[in-house]
């Protein structure tokens, strides 16, 4: 299955838009669909209850009959899976998934320039700087889920415009047949015998997985949240001693052997052992102990949804018991997860099969992921050129 490169380029910094995005642009606004409820207009509905009920909100759901979604790759963190569930449980809901390797700038070109058309987006699964930053250009519809309250306070925007929903950490994949000892640390990673096999799944400027990469480097190499220039240091080593290989890691890549090493989630790390398991890979996760970083994605619904009421749907889907563990079965970790833990609803055999990390994973502040954003574009060519 091919990996949706495009799914992690330009997260944090890239600005690029889609040609088919683009082309949009100017066409002449579609006559939105009507929804409403006991309680007013989906449009403008803040959670279920002000809509009169998930009960209404299914039938208006129902009604409009079509969810539009972008930039779901369906080997991401099981969002295959979770398409044909949310199918499956409202089938008169058609979803329609488009452009599944956009990144979240194209995402937010889409809301933008689809403004008005039957064809915008509905909701949009978005790295973090992009959900703050669309939240402050007033692109989103707050609206709070049923299970908002579940959701800790340091992962949602207090007005409901965004909510993190799932997530992992840095983690070291390795083929443990092409590699005799696989790494297991960032400091492992300057091992002469990794020379020609590490390699990060894009260019950090651009791709949140691998920004989180140097960012978990630097915390390996006495940085912080504040100060990411180690982790570009680290990277540069690793380029002059020829460990550090320009080659962005797929699952064909990792198929083929031609990254035997990659630091990537380790959501997607862990769902290429299953992958590759019958085809003479014998992938290993590990997530470094010198090193962890964690990062969740955000949800968001376009204030301007075609769909109005299938967005909030979909959200209600996403954060019920059912959703998070659909995410949970695809390795990646449930904004929810503590306290379905707590009341016993997430699914044990597959918290089991999650790579295990020690420690408490804490994240960066909006101004600290700024500065650090700031200082890749500034410095990361030039260090591993």
């Amino acid at each position: 299955m091919p990996r949706p490169s495009g799914r992690r380029a330009a997260v944090l910094l890239g600005a690029a838009v889609l040609t088919a995005l683009t082309a949009a642009c100017g066409a002449a606004p579609d006559e939105p669909a009507a929804a409403a409820g006991a309680g007013g207009d989906a449009k403008t509905a803040t959670s279920a209850a002000a809509f009169g009920g998930v009960e209404d909100l299914v039938a208006a759901a129902e009604k409009e009959g079509e969810l539009n979604v972008i930039a779901l790759p369906p080997d991401w963190a099981n969002y295959g899976e979770i398409i044909k569930a949310f199918e499956a449980k409202y089938p008169k809901i058609k979803i329609k998934s488009e452009n599944p390797d956009a990144s979240s700038s194209d995402e937010i070109a889409a809301v933008k320039s689809r403004k008005g058309q039957d064809r915008a987006p509905d909701v949009l699964d978005l790295g973090i700087a992009f959900a703050r930053s669309g939240a402050e250009e007033g692109l989103f519809a707050p609206y709070k889920v049923e299970a908002w309250d579940r959701i800790p306070a340091g992962q949602k925007d207090a007005d409901g415009r965004w909510y993190n929903d799932y997530g992992g950490y840095v983690s070291i994949g390795c083929d443990a047949k092409r590699v005799p000892v696989c790494p297991q640390t960032f400091a492992d990673l300057l091992k002469p015998e990794y020379k020609g096999k590490v390699a990060l799944n894009g260019n950090p400027t651009k791709s949140g997985s691998a920004f989180g990469g140097v960012y978990a480097a630097a915390l390996a190499n006495k940085g912080s949240f504040g100060e990411i220039q180690p982790g570009i240091d680290f990277f540069g080593q690793l380029k002059k001693s020829g460990n550090f290989i320009p080659v962005e890691s797929t699952p064909a890549t990792v198929e083929k052997g031609e990254t035997s090493i990659s630091i990537d989630w380790d959501y997607l790390n862990a769902g290429y052992a299953d992958q590759f398991k019958d085809k003479g890979v014998d992938w290993k996760v590990a997530i470094p102990t010198d090193g962890v970083y964690a990062q969740y994605y955000s949800q968001a619904i376009n204030k301007d949804a075609p769909h109005p009421a299938a967005a909030r749907l979909w959200m209600e889907f996403l954060y019920s018991t059912e959703g998070q563990n659909l995410w949970l079965k695809g390795y990646a970790r449930p904004v929810l997860l503590p306290a379905m833990t707590t009341d016993g609803t997430a699914d044990k055999g597959f918290v089991a099969k999650l790579p295990k990390v020690e420690g408490t994973p804490a994240f960066p502040a909006s101004a600290e992921l700024d500065k650090a954003k700031a200082t890749l574009a500034e410095k990361w060519d030039k260090a591993l050129s």
